[in-house]
């Protein structure tokens, strides 16, 4: 899957449990069971009393019209009386059908010879349709009440058409009534009412959910203007404020963004100001320092040209003197260095740079050719700064030679394409033979004025060279890493692109931060504070 795709799935999914679609989704499932359920009840509401209003008037009408009928009948009625009664009780507007039954022999029963069975719908409505349960219900006689046979009635479904069938004895040994009632139309009306329901259900649910839509941008829009005035208070935009209206909540939640935006706001600044005002001072510093540096350097020189003729008890003293004076200068020159860095005034003076030349040449001026193996591609060519590749170069192998053991130091050169930048980098591994950097060490070797040791906090070196090297490989647009070999010793990476990112044609002072690597001097010139300088045990 390519990475559009996959940021498409990722919006999918932010958008897939985002707030607006939860709320959304509960204010429907709210409105959904809320109406679901006033339906449900509604219906079943409607639906009892709609049958049962239709139910009562059928029975209410049969019972009637049988007891008017059985009222005009004989003791012993014919069956042409009883066809008579039948027609007269399903006359008019009635909308059911009966079935009339005399039991004439003495032990006959219902439907069988000797009885009279008048039904006016033969094709409707039949006696054999009644069901056995209600024959016997209406045919049971009941001695705790003044009537001893009462009105039954059940509700069946024909062809799955609803129906009401009923019955009822008139008289002890008269004749017995059943009709057939159609509850079609209540079916009917209880199904449009079912639907205006579910109709009713769906605009609830919608509107429900058109509700929450427009609560929720009601609602998120100010957090909406939180969250992007939060990103834009990430991205260092200190003066971002939101608007703050109203009495609620989010109105409040506005006022304490605000405040805590201005508090930072504050902090910064301050933070900012003493920042730069340490800045001016170590630059200050490092400038008024140069003048009675260069007098006291001149004196040291001095002092070292004579130091054979003097007192042998002096000598020790006047060679303290000169290495100490060497080594605040030194610092002096990397404070100025780093001011620069800082200040983001650091320029660089570009060239065509033959990658082994430059290696060779910062080796031979630093009188490191016996202890160092140089493997390099002469024809490897890359658009640089060659004095601050020098001073790169410089601290990473004389920071090298200091905790090799004393054995030889391996600097290799190759080339690679980066193809996540897209672009041709040199790649210039240095790489010792000795113990390793300690893994608690290892992420602030690139620390200015890192000690491994505080028990040792003072060296040879400031502390600064590797911090330095660092920063001129930024300035190519490079990186320097540090790691330790499978086999033991430490290994330096430099990585640096055949095309820096933005040239310049001219440096703000070509003769700083050179680390004091002057050629009359073996001593690793200015690799100090690589590793970071002897304090660590190696």
């Amino acid at each position: 899957m390519t990475r559009r795709g996959r940021g498409r799935l990722i919006r999918g999914a932010l958008r897939l449990t985002s707030l607006r679609l939860r709320l959304v989704t509960v204010f429907a499932l709210v409105a959904l069971v809320a109406a679901v359920s006033v339906s449900g009840i509604a219906y079943w509401l409607n639906r009892d009393a709609v049958l049962t209003r239709a139910q009562n008037s059928a029975l209410k009408d049969f019972s009637q019209a049988l007891g008017d009928g059985a009222g005009g009948l004989p003791e012993d009625p014919a069956c042409e009386m009883l066809r008579d009664m039948g027609t007269i009780m399903t006359s008019g507007n009635q909308t059911y059908q009966v079935v009339l039954v005399d039991r004439g022999g003495e032990d006959g029963e219902d439907g069988e010879d000797g009885d009279c069975v008048v039904e006016t719908a033969p094709k409707s409505f039949r006696l054999d349709m009644v069901p056995a349960s209600l024959v016997d219900a209406v045919h049971q006689r009941r001695e705790d009440t003044d009537a001893p046979y009462h009105l039954y009635w059940q509700r069946v479904e024909i062809d799955g058409d609803p129906y009401l069938i009923g019955g009822a004895q008139v008289i002890d040994g008269g004749p017995t009534g059943y009709l057939l009632a159609s509850l079609i139309p209540e079916r009917d009306d209880l199904n449009s009412l079912a639907w205006s329901l579910g109709i009713a259900t769906a605009l609830a649910v919608i509107g429900s959910a058109l509700l929450a839509q427009a609560a929720a941008t009601t609602v998120l829009r100010p957090v909406a203007r939180l969250s992007n005035a939060a990103q834009r208070l990430g991205e260092g935009k200190l003066h971002t404020r939101l608007e703050e209206r109203g009495a609620d909540e989010l109105a409040e939640l506005s006022r304490t963004f605000n405040a805590a935006a201005e508090s930072l706001e504050r902090r910064v600044e301050d933070l900012r100001a003493r920042e730069a005002a340490s800045r001016r001072f170590v630059a200050d510093m490092s400038h008024e320092l140069r003048t009675p540096m260069t007098a006291i350097t001149a004196v040291t020189d001095v002092l070292e040209e004579e130091v054979d003729s003097l007192d042998p008890m002096i000598a020790p003293a006047v060679q303290l003197v000169v290495s100490e004076t060497r080594r605040l200068n030194s610092l002096v020159e990397n404070l100025m260095e780093v001011t620069r860095f800082d200040a983001g005034t650091a320029k660089m003076v570009l060239d065509d740079v033959n990658i082994a030349d430059q290696l060779t040449h910062c080796i031979d001026a630093r009188a490191w050719l016996d202890a160092v193996e140089l493997d390099a591609d002469r024809t490897i060519t890359a658009r640089l700064d060659p004095r601050r590749l020098d001073v790169i170069l410089a601290n990473l192998i004389g920071n090298a030679l200091k905790h090799g053991g004393g054995r030889s130091v391996r600097v290799s050169v190759r080339e690679e394409s980066d193809e996540a930048l897209g672009r041709d980098d040199v790649v210039v591994e240095v790489a010792d033979q000795g113990p390793g950097i300690p893994q608690e060490v290892l992420p602030h070797v690139f620390d200015r004025f890192y000690k491994a040791s505080a028990s040792r906090p003072r060296s040879e070196g400031s502390g600064l060279g590797l911090s330095i090297a660092l920063e001129n490989a930024h300035l190519h647009g490079g990186e320097i890493s540090a790691a330790n070999a499978p086999g033991g010793g430490a290994v330096f990476t430099l990585r640096l692109p055949r095309q820096p990112p933005s040239e310049s044609d001219e440096d703000t002072d070509t003769d700083s931060g050179d680390d004091g690597d002057d050629g009359d001097r073996g001593d690793g010139g200015g690799a100090e504070g690589g590793r970071p300088g002897e304090e660590r045990s190696r």
